[in-house]
């Protein structure tokens, strides 16, 4: 057993109840990845807390495009070259997904940093002034969604709709 199964295995262990064969997948030899509902993720998180597996390496956020009606939010969770990734899919339109710094303080950035650029709502999480984008930029315009266009920053800047 290689360095890298041990803990994907202990991580396998820690997360069967979430684990569902259609959700879970092997990417590549040192990669877990579990698809989730935005109502498991703080249980999910705080199991990897309480037991101590890895750390938060990052948050990301994917836009698999308009016509999908999804955004995806992907939690990267590492111990050593394992590397466990939780993906929540999230409604387009009502993109929320509920806050992990209770848990995670360092998550702040990272979710600060999705709901700006993305447009996914943490939902618990203090509110604050912009960290990325500047703070003349147009309410409810998301830069990293695939179906930005400039014209509609340089529009909302101008007063259009």
């Amino acid at each position: 057993m290689t360095l890298t199964q041990k803990p994907l295995q202990r991580v396998e262990a820690l997360l069967e109840p979430w684990m569902k064969p259609d959700k879970t997948g092997r990417p590549a030899g040192n990669r877990l990845d579990i698809w989730l509902t935005a109502d498991d993720l703080l249980p999910v998180v705080a199991t990897l807390v309480e037991d101590e597996w890895g750390y938060l390496a990052a948050i990301t956020g994917l836009d698999p495009g308009v016509a999908t009606g999804e955004l995806h939010v992907l939690y990267h969770f590492a111990e050593g070259a394992a590397v466990l990734t939780l993906r929540v899919v999230v409604p387009r339109d009502a993109a929320e997904v509920p806050t992990i710094r209770p848990l995670i303080p360092l998550a702040a950035i990272y979710e600060q940093e999705l709901s700006e650029v993305l447009g996914v709502a943490i939902v618990g999480a203090p509110a604050r002034g912009r960290l990325f984008l500047p703070d003349d930029w147009p309410d409810g315009v998301y830069p990293l969604r695939k179906d930005f266009q400039l014209e509609q920053f340089n529009d909302k800047e101008q007063g259009g709709s």
